[in-house]
């Protein structure tokens, strides 16, 4: 075994991977002899070469073409968006070209998108943005976010072997404040595959990203004041999603609250909500409650931004809410 932080578990998954796969190759904005702007890239540069660590131009759109194009004649891109946020800049290459190209031609697209997301860093509107829900909505596209560094190396090794487009969500929060041992032999984490962090009786919390260690907090906390159990699902991937864990886990409880980092409109636990009301409904003891980032662009001052993004103490309220439904 040996510890991780989560950052260190992403960037030694993509190494393992352009070790075992000639084809597999990064390309993104100072990626190489800067090591990339969080250095998840750092070191790769002298032991792989300029032809399998490509520093960019500054233009989202050039890079995920440019993956794009490489993955439709048999390559295996990771290409990196520096903040997830400018992803944006690429919209029309990843929803319009890579998201359908399977549709179109019948061909393989393998390749990864790799998007540093999310708060609690004082990053400002710009620099901060969960972007997930955009994509959530784009048939042809995979989607995951890791919360822990085990799963964070196993779902990048899936996603680069994977044969249709994954946009891989990496949370900068997480980056170096969390460490876990990994075995050291090879693995890879399923994609489609939820995993419950923590079993409990009384209610249910889905989550994923960041927000499952606030929820994983928020459920100690209740256990020890209030005696409630709650179990905690780290959904892991978002498209697919793991309906079934999902439905299995209302009925085991009764009562839900979704979790996300995201904005609460439109947000990824909507549609988790809706897929219960369809397949558990008659299982339910009280209505699903949501915790989740106000409507708003995400505030630069650190005071707004605590207030703005979702943390343990709003969980805690939340669960007593349905608690004591």
């Amino acid at each position: 075994m040996v510890t991780m932080t989560y950052i260190e578990a992403i960037s030694r998954g993509m190494w393992e991977e352009m070790e075992r796969d000639r084809s597999v190759f990064l390309l993104g904005e100072d990626i190489g002899e800067y090591g990339g702007a969080f250095k998840a890239t750092k070191g790769f540069l002298k032991h792989f070469g300029e032809d399998r660590v490509i520093d960019t131009v500054l233009s989202e759109a050039a890079i995920i073409g440019a993956a794009t194009g490489a993955a439709i004649v048999g390559m295996r891109p990771i290409a990196e968006m520096q903040f997830a946020d400018f992803v944006t800049c690429g919209f029309n290459q990843l929803v319009v070209n890579t998201a359908k190209t399977h549709y179109r031609w019948g061909i393989p697209v393998p390749m990864v998108v790799r998007l540093p997301t999310g708060g609690y860093i004082h990053g400002g509107p710009y620099h901060s943005a969960s972007t997930e829900a955009w994509f959530f909505h784009v048939p042809g596209l995979k989607i995951v976010a890791p919360s822990s560094p085990y799963d964070a190396k196993g779902l990048i090794k899936a996603a680069v072997r994977d044969n249709n487009p994954v946009l891989y969500f990496e949370y900068k929060y997480l980056y170096r404040r969390i460490k876990e041992e990994l075995p050291e032999g090879e693995y890879t984490v399923e994609i489609g595959k939820g995993k419950i962090k923590r079993e409990g009786n009384d209610v249910v919390i889905f989550t994923y990203g960041s927000a499952v260690h606030f929820s994983l907090d928020a459920a100690e906390i209740l256990s020890k004041e209030d005696g409630i159990e709650t179990m905690v699902v780290d959904l892991r991937t978002l498209q697919p999603l793991d309906k079934e864990l999902i439905v299995d886990s209302v009925k085991k409880t009764g009562k839900v609250l979704i979790v996300h980092e995201d904005t609460l409109t439109g947000g990824i636990g909507a549609e988790v909500a809706a897929l219960i009301s369809e397949k558990a409904f008659h299982y339910l003891d009280a209505p699903i409650k949501r915790v989740a980032s106000l409507d708003a662009p995400v505030p630069f001052a650190p005071p707004l931004e605590e207030f703005y993004l979702p943390d343990t103490k709003k969980i805690v309220r939340a669960l007593r809410e349905l608690s004591n439904f």
